[in-house]
């Protein structure tokens, strides 16, 4: 079965300027939306979600990623990534979390980027026009705070109430001016161990 994608959506947003101060080297972020049919709409409740999956999510993931690279130039330049998945109202939030919880979607985004970090991520359900949420961070490192940004986005006539929205985020650059430091100052001054940073 394979999925019937009504339209992609591609979003690229530049940060020249924060805080009243010109940035020296520009955040660029970058969304890469497809916009599919849920394959599991009008069917009740399906208890075994497999099939769906295998067919559906690593196109998602092929596609998806081929626009985020052809966009950045290369997987190497991208420092922080996430993905996000929004259901339309008929559709369950476990439909959009099956299609990107899978090595068989995310595995294509993370081996382009070089990646050694899990993808950040936001799975919710909403009406056409709903705010789209991607959250990153750095690809490779995830105590780095820097890289803790959000991508908003939303796709006006989507998703429809039998549709899913699927996305995949990408930053160049971390957070303009960022000051607060990494995770590993905090932990350092608290006393606490890296590997058990909530000291439990």
């Amino acid at each position: 079965m394979a999925p019937v994608i009504r339209k992609t959506f591609l979003q690229i947003e530049t940060t020249l300027v924060e805080g009243g101060k010109g940035v020296a080297n520009p955040l660029k972020l970058i969304a890469a939306l497809a916009v599919v049919k849920n394959p599991w709409a009008g069917r009740g409740f399906v208890e075994d979600l497999k099939p769906e999956i295998h067919a559906v999510a690593p196109v998602l993931g092929e596609l998806l990623t081929k626009m985020i690279i052809e966009t950045a130039g290369s997987g190497e330049i991208i420092e922080a990534y996430g993905k996000s998945a929004v259901v339309g109202l008929d559709g369950e939030i476990e439909h959009g979390s099956a299609l990107i919880h899978t090595l068989r979607f995310g595995n294509h985004y993370r081996t382009a980027v070089g990646a050694k970090s899990y993808l950040a991520f936001c799975n919710t359900r909403g009406p056409a026009n709903a705010p789209i949420m991607i959250p990153l961070m750095d690809k490779n490192d995830e105590g780095r705070r820097s890289h803790y940004l959000t991508i908003q986005c939303t796709v006006p006539d989507a998703p429809a109430a039998d549709e899913i929205v699927v996305a995949l985020g990408a930053s160049i650059g971390g957070r303009p001016h960022h000051r607060i430091g990494d995770r590993y100052q905090d932990l350092k001054e608290l006393g606490h161990d890296v590997a058990n940073p909530a000291a439990v």
